[in-house]
């Protein structure tokens, strides 16, 4: 649980100073909601379903991701939201792969508490 606290907090600090750099607001509704589709999707797919249980593989997981994380912004393009811009493509790189990291120690961790409890 150490390990996640540490990668959680780490990339809170990272994501900050981030935000600060691109001079985004991380606070507003729009960028919450893309943060948290980005945080879940790496979180799930490539966290848990390529680098934990292997079910999927790495390429086919990131195909998906990136289906997913265009679809969301094709949508705001529609609303005529102006979220499309380098800085906040590396912003959201980022919150996918701190998502499967804290998703692969989060199973990890799971995994080694079940085995400790038999």
């Amino acid at each position: 649980m150490k390990l996640i606290s540490c990668a959680l907090i780490a990339g809170l600090v990272a994501l900050y100073f981030m935000d600060i750099a691109f001079r985004i607001n991380p606070f507003n509704w729009e960028m919450l909601t893309h943060s948290a589709i980005r945080f879940v999707l790496g979180f799930l797919l490539l966290g848990i379903g390529v680098f934990h249980a292997h079910t999927l593989k790495l390429k086919s997981a990131l195909i998906v991701a990136l289906v997913l994380v265009l679809a969301d912004d094709i949508v705001d393009y529609f609303r005529n939201v102006n979220s499309f811009s380098f800085e906040v493509m590396i912003h959201s790189v980022f919150i996918l792969f701190w998502g499967a990291l804290v998703g692969f120690l989060f199973m990890r961790n799971l995994n080694k508490n079940s085995l400790e409890q038999k």
